[in-house]
C-alpha cells in the first residue's frame, strides 16, 4: 500500500493518484497522515508482540505500508511537527513493515531535519551533487573518500546505490520515464490498490487513548535520540563525556558518535574538551 506527501501543490505525485491510497498536499494533511503511519506501526508491534512474533510478514490481507515524501525538505520547512513522525517510522518501521521513501533535491543538513531521520536510512540514492560535501552527507560520513564520487555523474539518470549487498562504488543509469509512461502505468495499476488489515485500519480510526496507568507505566521504550539531546542540553560547561552519553542511553559508541557528528554538523552540539560534549548556547 502506498500513501504519499508531495507539498508542492501534488504536482509531481498527483498524477500516481490512482495507485495511492492516500495523498497528503497541504502541512496538515502531511501531519496528519504521518500520525496516522505511526499509529499503524504501533499496532502491528502491539500484535506482533501479542503472538510472540518479531516480523510482520506482508501479504494480500496484510500489505506494507510505503510512505513516499517527494521533496522532504519542504516538510522540515512547512510542517516541522510532522518530521518526528517521521523519525519515528524510520526508527521503527521496518519490523512491522511501514517504511520511509524519502527524496529531496537538496541534500544539506538543515534540508534534512533531524539527523537521526538520515541516520536511519539503510537504502541511499546518490544523483549528481554539485558539491563533493553533499557525498557525505547523503550517503554517509567517510563515503566521499571511500569512492563514491555523485559529483562525477556525467549523464541524466546515472545514480550511486549505497545498500546492503552494494558496498562497492558502482555507477547505474535509471531509465527515462516519461509523463505517458506515468499515466499509462498509473492506469494499469490502478485496480491492483490494496487495502489495509482491519487492525491497522482500526488503529487509525479508534487509536488507542492514554490512561492514567499509561502515564505511570509507559509502554514504548525511551527513545535514545531524545535522551542524546537532552543530556546535552542540561549538560555542565565542562561537557559529558562519550561513556557518560552511552550510560545514559543505553547506546554503543558507534550510535553515540553518529548522533554527535549529525547535531555537530546542524550547530546544535560542539566539543567542550577532547571527548567531551554539550548542546551549542
Amino acid at each position: 500500500m502506498l500513501w504519499g506527501i508531495d507539498l508542492k501543490g501534488g504536482m509531481e505525485l498527483r498524477p500516481w493518484a490512482s495507485c495511492l491510497a492516500r495523498l497528503a498536499t497541504t502541512p496538515a494533511e502531511a501531519a496528519t497522515l504521518l500520525r496516522d503511519a505511526v499509529r499503524v506501526l504501533e499496532a502491528r508491534a502491539r500484535a506482533l508482540g501479542d503472538d510472540n512474533e518479531r516480523l510482520w510478514v506482508p501479504g494480500p490481507q496484510a500489505p506494507a505500508l510505503v510512505v513516499v515524501i517527494d521533496e522532504y525538505a519542504e516538510l522540515v520547512e512547512h510542517a516541522p511537527g510532522a518530521v518526528e513522525h517521521a523519525d519515528s517510522i524510520a526508527r521503527r518501521g521496518r519490523a512491522v513493515a511501514v517504511t520511509l521513501l524519502a527524496a529531496t533535491q537538496r541534500p544539506t543538513q538543515q534540508a534534512m531535519g533531524n539527523g537521526a531521520v538520515r541516520s536511519q536510512m539503510d537504502v541511499r540514492i546518490c544523483l549528481r551533487v554539485r558539491e563533493r560535501r553533499d557525498v557525505d552527507l547523503i550517503l554517509g560520513q567517510g563515503m566521499l573518500a571511500a569512492g563514491w564520487h555523485g559529483h562525477t555523474l556525467d549523464a541524466p539518470g546515472k545514480f550511486l546505490v549505497s545498500a546492503e549487498g552494494h558496498g562497492t562504488p558502482r555507477r547505474a543509469r535509471a531509465y527515462l520515464v516519461t509523463d505517458d509512461d506515468v499515466r499509462a502505468t498509473a492506469a494499469r495499476y490502478a485496480t491492483h490498490r490494496p487495502t489495509l488489515d482491519p487492525r491497522s485500519t482500526d488503529a487509525i480510526t479508534n487509536p488507542v487513548q492514554p490512561t492514567a496507568a499509561t502515564h505511570a507505566e509507559p509502554v514504548n521504550e525511551p527513545d535514545p535520540d531524545l535522551i542524546l539531546w537532552n543530556a546535552l542540553r542540561q549538560a555542565p560547561e565542562h561537557g559529558h563525556s562519550v561513556p557518560d552519553l552511552m550510560h545514559l542511553t543505553g547506546m554503543g559508541r558507534t550510535w553515540i558518535y553518529d548522533r554527535l557528528q549529525s547535531h555537530a554538523e546542524a550547530g546544535r552540539a560542539h566539543q567542550v574538551t577532547r571527548g567531551r560534549w554539550r548542546a551549542t548556547e
